[in-house]
């Protein structure tokens, strides 16, 4: 046992000399008294939630495939399809739709995200709460009451467990396993952003049975779907109680998985450090991943706190990062907005850091639900658009059946061409070829396949929808439908068709490059206003707060109007985030300045990006770091002021500072192009840039010192020189041609390292 520790002790040691350190953690004097608040664990597939709910600790336990999968009730009647709603909006009698389509999300109950159950442990005797602290470099919380009582607690980044350790203890401890409050009266109904009562899924109460020191709460759900949870403990001394609980789940017709009360059987043959050594090993290099520096105290924390969040949510072989992810909401409710998969912006911006992040692998988990789920797309593509091809819907549960809702957004034509862009940086980040052949060029197709199909040519013979939107635009009035091209659904279009192009070209597909490129060329051109300002629609100009930034897609995360590009693309862009300012962010959420930080590092305006960084870490964030949407400082940074807990804001914070630090969307590598000149010492380790780059920077001072760069899988790129002379320290595999107009031209071999320094002349 003391070997043990000491091997746990060397590999806490080597955590330490990554980026992440003690000042990142969560630190706290007491435990949270709302689930929102409290310390979260997690692993892609299992989730906890620390906190105490009156005189009991409490851990909330999650599986991200805990589904209530029932279809959503009226929503698949005759009327639905796309030709149908056109007619509708062309008659002007949209209230039809509406009360079809749109109602059934709001009313119903389900389908939706249902929670797992608790574990509480009596704390009345221990006394108060000293310190509550998450190591961040290990996933572990510790928990220490005055009367000597502690707690260390972990959720296993490799198994299907999680696991707790309590020492001085006395003899009469037992946990407590508790079911959710399915059953109750009625109190909350048709309220998506607040929740519905549990009570309204009209679950029979689950069983639950102790035998010994193991507890099983078994519970059907809806359609033969059940899931169960096991916990079990074993003294190991007369003060310390170890213990190891798991969820398991089953859905009719699908293969088996192994029962939780197996599974933590299996993990008790073991014991505590045993596996926190392990647990602790995955996290250590998850963190060796990457790593930043920046002398703002608050962003970087932010940003650590950040990538903690995406490590204990992501996992290639679990299900995609939904709206709370593995922390559904623990307070007798379903979760804000059903805890669903929303694809009008939510998924889409929670993965926005993996691929500058370096964190491909976890980000996988987003590309193989959707290739998992790409058969029952291609039935709603078939079904609502009458079209081949691959559209997705919106908004879905599990396994992508379409769930309804404001469907300008929830059943919108350009949702798989978004989702493209995750193939294609997947592709980009990687350049994995087999990736390339298999997955991203044929959903990019089956994208322009079906938009090519449900497009139609206007007067003037540009290609455009039957009827467009632009989220969330008009909310889900008549009006939120255009009769032409909204610069959101154009900006999409154009993506999918000029990447198809490309990525066929890189095929030798050279005829399908041809016809995707002719495709292309019949779409117009943005919507601008007479001060070139990008407009929702050729009929609407930016003429109100919004928390959707959709108009400006283009910009980013679209990278179609390029700051690099020269005068007139920078005079759009700036004039478009000054006018976005300008209007004001009365109604924004904190994601939407997360995205906007995103925005200004791309206009390169750095002291904006800080800024709108700074807010969203200091105002719509909880204690745990969680985002709350709305502005919880209330101090006129947005009129939306309530606290519905969603993820994208979270991990659109990290890709903003990111952003700021490296970029490499323009065809080439730039070093810290919008940092504040206040920021004299920054530095960062493996980012990863376009091509497999993985690049490294220190700056001292006023001045870029040093950068790294190492080609993963070798090939050419251009890097913007950061100093005005340098010499190469060290060269091993890159051929370097210096094109004298700032930028070096860079070839190399697979595995092929170079080190640049400043040479300050």
């Amino acid at each position: 046992m003391n070997k043990l520790i000491a091997a746990l002790s060397l590999s806490l040691l080597a955590l330490n000399s990554t980026g992440q350190s003690y000042q990142h953690d969560l630190q706290f004097n007491h435990l949270a008294t709302r689930w929102d608040e409290a310390i979260p664990l997690g692993n892609g597939l299992l989730g906890a939630l620390v906190w105490q709910k009156e005189d009991h600790l409490r851990i909330s336990l999650d599986r991200a495939d805990l589904w209530d999968m029932r279809p959503m009730k009226g929503l698949h009647r005759k009327e639905f399809s796309y030709r149908w709603v056109t007619d509708q909006v062309h008659k002007k009698d949209y209230k039809p739709v509406q009360e079809y389509f749109d109602a059934p999300y709001d009313r119903e109950a389900a389908p939706s995200k249902i929670p797992g159950g608790a574990l509480e442990f009596d704390t009345r005797n221990w006394g108060a709460v000293q310190s509550v602290h998450l190591t961040l470099s290990n996933a572990l919380c510790e928990v220490t009451w005055a009367g000597g009582t502690r707690l260390k607690t972990f959720v296993d980044a490799v198994k299907p467990a999680g696991w707790f350790r309590f020492e001085n203890v006395d003899d009469h401890f037992v946990p407590q396993l508790l079911a959710p409050q399915y059953q109750g009266t009625v109190k909350n109904s048709g309220d998506p952003v607040g929740g519905d009562d549990l009570s309204r899924l009209g679950y029979k109460q689950g069983s639950i049975v102790q035998n010994g020191n193991s507890i099983t709460y078994r519970q059907e759900g809806w359609g033969g779907f059940t899931y169960e949870i096991n916990v079990r403990w074993k003294k190991i001394n007369k003060t310390t109680v170890e213990g190891v609980w798991s969820i398991s789940s089953q859905y009719p017709g699908k293969p088996m998985n192994e029962p939780a009360a197996k599974m933590t059987a299996k993990a008790a043959a073991s014991d505590f450090n045993r596996e926190l050594l392990a647990h602790s090993s995955w996290w250590q290099k998850f963190w060796a991943q990457s790593a930043i520096h920046v002398p703002d105290t608050l962003i970087e924390k932010q940003w650590y706190l950040e990538q903690y969040k995406f490590g204990a949510a992501a996992r290639k072989n679990a299900p995609p990062i939904s709206l709370q992810a593995v922390w559904t909401a623990d307070n007798g409710r379903i979760a804000p907005w059903k805890g669903d998969y929303h694809h009008d912006l939510n998924t889409q911006l929670s993965y926005w850091p993996s691929y500058s992040g370096n964190h491909l692998d976890e980000a996988m988990g987003y590309i193989n639900h959707l290739e998992a789920n790409k058969a029952n797309y291609q039935r709603y593509t078939k079904m609502y658009f009458g079209a081949g091809g691959i559209a997705v819907p919106g908004v879905t549960t599990l396994d992508g059946t379409e769930m309804g809702g404001w469907i300008q957004y929830s059943l919108s034509p350009t949702v798989s061409s978004w989702l493209a862009q995750h193939y294609y940086l997947q592709w980009r980040y990687s350049m994995d070829r087999q990736f390339l052949k298999e997955k991203a060029y044929p959903w990019i197709k089956g994208a322009a396949s079906f938009l090519e199909s449900i497009t139609v040519k206007d007067a003037r013979a540009h290609r455009k929808l039957p009827i467009s939107s632009s989220p969330e635009i008009n909310d889900n009035r008549l009006e939120a439908w255009f009769p032409q091209n909204t610069n959101y659904d154009l900006a999409l279009m154009k993506f999918t068709f000029s990447k198809a192009a490309e990525l066929a070209t890189e095929l030798g597909l050279s005829k399908e490059s041809a016809h995707w490129q002719k495709i292309l060329a019949e779409f117009d051109d943005f919507s601008l206003s007479p001060r070139n300002e990008l407009m929702f629609a050729p009929s609407m100009a930016y003429n109100q707060s919004h928390r959707h930034f959709s108009h400006m897609m283009a910009i980013h995360p679209l990278g179609l109007i390029k700051w690099e590009d020269g005068p007139r693309a920078q005079a759009i862009i700036s004039n478009t985030i000054h006018l976005t300012d300008s209007i004001g962010p009365d109604y924004w959420c904190g994601y939407s300045y997360a995205w906007m930080a995103n925005l200004k590092a791309r206009a390169k305006n750095s002291d904006g990006a800080a800024k709108d960084l700074q807010i969203f870490a200091r105002a719509f964030c909880s204690v745990n770091s969680f985002h709350l949407n709305g502005d919880q400082t209330k101090s006129g940074l947005s009129k939306f002021q309530y606290r519905p807990f969603t993820l994208e804001g979270n991990f659109a914070f990290a890709a903003g500072l990111q952003e700021m630090l490296l970029q490499s969307y323009a065809g080439f590598i730039e070093i810290m192009p919008a940092i504040p000149a206040a920021w004299n010492n920054v530095s960062f380790e493996k980012l990863r840039a376009e091509g497999a780059f993985l690049v490294s920077a220190r700056k001292e001072g006023s001045q870029v010192d040093e950068v790294k760069i190492v080609a993963e899988k070798g090939g050419k790129t251009r890097l913007k020189l950061p100093f005005k002379t340098f010499f190469a320290a060290s060269n091993k595999g890159f051929e370097i041609h210096n094109t004298e107009d700032g930028f070096l031209s860079l070839s190399a071999a697979p595995g092929a390292v170079l080190v640049l320094k400043n040479g300050y002349e």
